[in-house]
């Protein structure tokens, strides 16, 4: 079986996490990692505008097979949250454009997949996520950490063959 291409999402429109890996159903190699960053005294449209040009980007340049992204969960700042859908749609789009297949996977099943314990702690998560992609230093920023355990939860959450 060839590699497959994996880029992970972790939400935001103030900052995009994104993190590609290649996994062969064994070891996961990393490709990029980053943050699609928007200025915050700018309208909000024109930062959408801002995620989905850089993640068209990452599209085009990085060809990934698939898209994993977290599901959003909030539960105090609904202004918040209804900001973060929008943008995380933006990205889904990008995916959806290119017939790029979309999953979603919550923070539980990051951690579980990452960690193999639901209730693991972000150190824990991004201490794995540093292992499992033989890096010297955890990824900066966290978001793009956070984008990369995206990616090996889905690497070990797909069955491939």
């Amino acid at each position: 079986m060839k590699n497959i291409r994996i880029l992970g999402v972790d939400p935001g429109y103030a900052i995009v996490g994104f993190g590609i890996v290649e996994y062969d159903t064994i070891n996961f190699r990393l490709i990029e990692y980053g943050a699609v960053l928007t200025e915050a005294h700018i309208p909000f449209t024109e930062r959408l505008n801002s995620i989905h040009t850089d993640i068209e980007f990452i599209f085009d340049k990085y060809r990934p097979h698939c898209m994993a992204v977290e599901k959003l969960f909030f539960t105090t700042n609904q202004k918040t949250a209804i900001d973060v859908a929008q943008a995380r749609g933006v990205t889904v789009l990008s995916a959806a454009k290119r017939n790029v297949p979309v999953f979603e996977y919550t923070p539980l099943q990051v951690k579980s997949a990452v960690v193999g314990y639901g209730k693991a702690e972000k150190k824990q998560v991004m201490e794995m996520t540093r292992q499992l992609l033989n890096l010297a230093h955890i990824p900066k920023p966290d978001d793009a950490a956070d984008a990369l355990a995206v990616a090996i939860c889905h690497g070990h959450s797909t069955r491939w063959g």
